[in-house]
Parts: C-alpha cells; sequence; structure tokens
C-alpha cells in the first residue's frame, strides 16, 4: 500500500500525518517544535528524524492491521513533504539527505496556510500565532513571502508583539509615565510579581525568563481579553499591531496584483489573534481586501497539499 507523510513543522510543535493513496489520514504524530532557529540544527534534525520514526512505525502497525502478509514488506511511502518553518536552506538539505521516505519535498511552513486560504488559487494568507507572516500566491504558481522576520525584529500582529506591547506599557504605568490601565496588573501577574513593584523586577523576570518569546507570547490571550472587555490601552495595542499586519498585507497585494481590484484578492486570516471577533471586526473595517477566516489548522492544510502533488 502507498502513503505519503505531511509535516508542520513549527517553533512550539511539530505534527506529522500519514495518509493513504484516496488521501485519507490514517496516522498521526505530535512532537515538540523544531525550528532550527529556536531549539538549533541538530535539536531540529533529530526532533523532525524521530517524528518520521514515528509515523512510519505506526504504518506498518496500520497495514498489519489490515493485511495477514509481513506488512514492512508492504508499506511503500512515495512522498513526504515539509513544511518547515526556520531556515529553508537547512531544511531543503535535509530533504536531500533523507533517505526511505520517497520523494522528499521541503517547503515553507506558510504554504499550508496559503493552501487553505486559496485552495490553490491566487491569494494572500495572514497569519500569526507566536509570530506572524503574509504569504501570497501569484497567478504564475509562485509563492511570495513577507514579514516573518522573528520576534527580535518585530512581527507585526504576533503573540509575541502584543505581549511584548503590554509589558512596554505596563512598565510605563509602573513608572506612573501611562495612566493606569488593566495592563498593569495583568503583565505583573503573568510575571508572579505583585502589582506596584519596581520596573526593575517586572523586567528582569521577563529577560531572565529560560522560554521569553514563547512566555511573553503567552500574554496575547490575556491582552485580547482586556481589549473585548473594554480597556482602551489593551485595545489600541490590539488595533495597532494587527492593523500593521494588514498594511502589510495590502501593500503585498498592490505590488503582486497590480492589475486586480483589491476587493477581489481572497485573503485568509489564520491562528486565534487573528481570528479573534473583536480583530476581526477591526480589520475589517479598514481592510480593502476580502478578508475571511480560515478556521481549518495548518496540518490539514498540509494534507491538502499532499493530495494534489
Amino acid at each position: 500500500m502507498k502513503y505519503k507523510i505531511g509535516v508542520d513543522g513549527g517553533g512550539t510543535k511539530t505534527e506529522c500525518i500519514l495518509i493513504d493513496s484516496t488521501g485519507l489520514m490514517v496516522a498521526c504524530h505530535v512532537g515538540t517544535g523544531c525550528n532550527p532557529s529556536v531549539v538549533g540544527p541538530e535539536a531540529a534534525a533529530s526532533i523532525l528524524v524521530a517524528a518520521l520514526d514515528s509515523l512510519r512505525a505506526q504504518a506498518v502497525t496500520h497495514l498489519a492491521e489490515l493485511q495477514t502478509r509481513p506488512p514492512q514488506a508492504q508499506l511503500v511511502i512515495t512522498d513526504t513533504l515539509l513544511c518547515m518553518a526556520g531556515s529553508s536552506g537547512f531544511w531543503t538539505e535535509f530533504a536531500a539527505g533523507l533517505a526511505g521516505f520517497g520523494r522528499v519535498q521541503a517547503m515553507d511552513d506558510s504554504r499550508p496556510i496559503l493552501e487553505l486560504a486559496t485552495h490553490g488559487r491566487p491569494g494572500l494568507a495572514l497569519h500569526a500565532g507566536t509570530g506572524s507572516f503574509v504569504a501570497a500566491l501569484t497567478p504564475d504558481n509562485s509563492v511570495h513571502y513577507a514579514g516573518g522576520r522573528g520576534w527580535r525584529f518585530g512581527d507585526s500582529g504576533s503573540g509575541y508583539d502584543l505581549g511584548a506591547r503590554a509589558i512596554a506599557r505596563a512598565l510605563l504605568e509602573l513608572q506612573g509615565w501611562a495612566p493606569p490601565s488593566r495592563l498593569g496588573p495583568a503583565v505583573c501577574a503573568h510575571a508572579g510579581v505583585t502589582p506596584g513593584t519596581g520596573t526593575s523586577t517586572v523586567t528582569r523576570h521577563f529577560y531572565a525568563h529560560a522560554d521569553a518569546t514563547r512566555h511573553i507570547a503567552a500574554l496575547s490571550p490575556a491582552v485580547l481579553s482586556l481589549a473585548t472587555e473594554g480597556d482602551e490601552a489593551a485595545q489600541q495595542i490590539v488595533t495597532a499591531s494587527t492593523g500593521e499586519l494588514l498594511d502589510l498585507a495590502v501593500t503585498v497585494a498592490t505590488k503582486l496584483f497590480p492589475s486586480a481590484r483589491l476587493e477581489t484578492i481572497p485573503a485568509g486570516l489564520s491562528g486565534p489573534i487573528l481570528t479573534h471577533p473583536l480583530v476581526m471586526k477591526a480589520l475589517a473595517a479598514r481592510s480593502p481586501l476580502p478578508l475571511a477566516a480560515i478556521t481549518d489548522t495548518p496540518i490539514e492544510g498540509v494534507r491538502q497539499l499532499l493530495t494534489r502533488l
């Protein structure tokens, strides 16, 4: 029996699926993140190899349940699609050296999101998780990528950006330079310090945290909640951060589709931040693009890509 393997490898988790020749998912594996920029190249490769081995073992088990003949001899993996975060050069080299998994292709982790947004047709996808990016598919079937610069350089609309802006505002409140809001107590609670404490205690907590990027991004649900409840400072942060990502998407669309009316270009919103009702309402009020929420997970985008290989 012939199978295909698809991988969505990000900084938070590595999700793999095994599908049969009909496109049905018959096995899956979820492991820790494998972005080489986060965990390092050696660890990234090790995590992915372990995930692929686990998936192949599940395929053997699946065959054993279907057949009486030795399943290992019947297992044929024709294609493996790696949709990965981090260095494209690293993953291209990794794919070239991977044996026993059929034809192996590596592409950016934005591609599954783009597939869910456009279903193989020209259009855009805006995604915000811990980081953020805009991806576009043009009529000549080329893929373009904007943003995704990483937390050190700013990913507008991302969980990290919302958290970082909230912390910056809270620190100004603690210093007495900004009017008090509910963000100050929320940031202090996230840092595990008493509200009204000195700014050095708060900053020391976030700088010393072993996984500061995710820890700061983990503030974003609280920021969204406060914004929904009417906190003006939180609303300003959410509007400004996500609005910058939309502005980038409009710039991309204008440049890549110069002869098309913006209102005719599909644009999908992906991730819990951009699909949050408050954010969708704010973006729709100012967007020339026809925004629509993507409700499927990235691994479903991987599955759809696999079926078209």
